[in-house]
This record gives structure tokens, sequence and C-alpha cells, in this order.
């Protein structure tokens, strides 16, 4: 986390409203936050660490089987999901578990990739971090981010080169010089009160309200670039469907 607030005061300028509930402190938390660039895995980092939180992330497998870096992720305890495999439906197990064995939250993506939707609103989402609120009993806090898109560019779906690693790393320095405000928000917990982990259709509800509520969240902070983005990052692609969550579409 000291490397992390270093990285984050060069990049740029961070701007945190918002705070996790007091009576929230201490139990089973969830805290799921839009996901849009490479980078903003650290800036929810540091905007945790003003609130005074040490989150544990749910991230993809390949990351804890790389050299150093996947020491570190173990050593941390954040948790594994392997996507698209048949042991994917394993992580769901693996947040509860640690979800309920000590006070630390567990941060997830419930897009389950950075958002590839045209005007970078979030997408549909998944029901596994629903299914893990609902099987936890965990509360829901959603957390809104926007500016990390521009801290580095969207790159490729995998670094299989040193050509590769060297297009993020020149991205990042391009926006040192810029310093980018990295918004963050945290709104208040989604009511999943009247759910059920049981009852069909519940895990879709849910996961309706997290997504809505993120994107609620969302909407102050890009104020004035509700439409496209002002940043274009050509190496990014994008889907031709639109997010049923943004303002136009509801």
């Amino acid at each position: 986390m000291r490397v992390d607030r270093a990285v984050i005061a060069v990049t740029g300028r961070l701007e945190v409203t918002g705070d996790v509930p007091d009576d929230l402190r201490g139990k089973p938390l969830l805290l799921a936050a839009n996901h849009i660039g490479n980078l903003d895995a650290l800036v929810l980092i540091a905007a945790c660490r003003t609130r005074r939180l040490a989150p544990r992330f749910l991230a993809t497998g390949g990351l804890f089987d790389t050299p150093v870096l996947g020491g570190v992720l173990r050593r941390c305890r954040h948790v594994r999901a392997d996507r698209g495999k048949s042991t994917a439906g394993e992580a769901m197990g693996r947040v509860v578990e640690a979800l309920t064995s000590d006070h630390h939250p567990v941060l997830v993506y419930p897009e389950g990739r950075i958002t590839l939707e045209p005007d970078m609103w979030p997408e549909r989402g998944k029901t596994g971090v629903a299914r893990m609120a609902l099987a936890s009993g965990a509360a829901v806090v959603p957390i809104s981010q926007w500016g990390a898109h521009e801290a580095m560019c969207y790159g490729m779906v995998r670094v299989e080169s040193a050509r590769d690693l060297w297009i993020l790393f020149a991205s990042w320095l391009r926006a040192v010089r810029r310093r980018p405000k990295l918004r963050v928000h945290f709104g208040a917990p989604v009511d999943l009160s009247d759910l059920s982990a049981d009852r069909v259709g519940d895990a879709a509800r849910a996961r309706d309200r997290i997504m809505r509520a993120i994107t609620e969240g969302l909407t102050p902070l890009r104020a004035g670039e509700l439409g496209a983005p002002h940043h274009l990052d050509p190496t990014r692609p994008a889907t031709d469907k639109p997010s049923p969550w943004r303002p136009n579409a509801r």
C-alpha cells in the first residue's frame, strides 16, 4: 500500500468522496466497483487507504501465476478467480470464506473485465458478485470511479513481449506529465435485505441494484462526459452494445 500510494501520487490527482459507514466496518463487506482501466486497481487501493480500508481483490488467476506479483498477491491474501475454467465457480466459495474469516473487505468488479461499452459506462455485469453477497450476508458498498482510464492505455488483452510492456509504460509516462484527476466515490450501501440466495431471480435483481448504484455514483464524476469520454484511447476495443444502466437508457 505504501508503494501504491507513491505510484498514484506521481500518476495524477486523487479525489475521493463518500465513505463506508462505521457500522459496517469489521463485518463482512463487499466493495463493488466499475472497471475502466489497467491502473484502476491501484487507484482504488489508494482511495480505500484514505478511508482506512485495506481491501483484498478478487483477481484473475493469471496474475497469481506471474513471477513476483503472484507471490505478493498470495501473501496479501487476495482471492483467485480462474475465469473461463471449470474451477471458476470455486471463486464464490473463496470470497464467502474470505468475507467471514476476518474484517478486511473484498473488492470486486461486477463486470468481470474492463468495460468495452462504447462510451465507457458500466456493462450489464454478471450475477457472481450478487450471489456472493446473498450467500455471505455481506453488505455491498458501490464504488464509482472515473479518470483512471487516462492513466494507462488499454493496450492488449495479454502482455506477451517487451514491446507490449513498453506500450503500457509509455502511456503511463504521458499520464504523469498530464496528471489526470482520478475520481473515486463511495456510495451508500445497496439494500438487498428483501432478496434471498435461494429464490430464483433474486441474484439478477441484486446485480441490477448494484450496477444501478455504481452508475448513479459515476454520473456526477463524469459530468460533461456523459456521451463519449474526452480522453480517447485508440488501443481500446469497444462492443456495439450500449450499457443498460447509462442515464439515457433508463
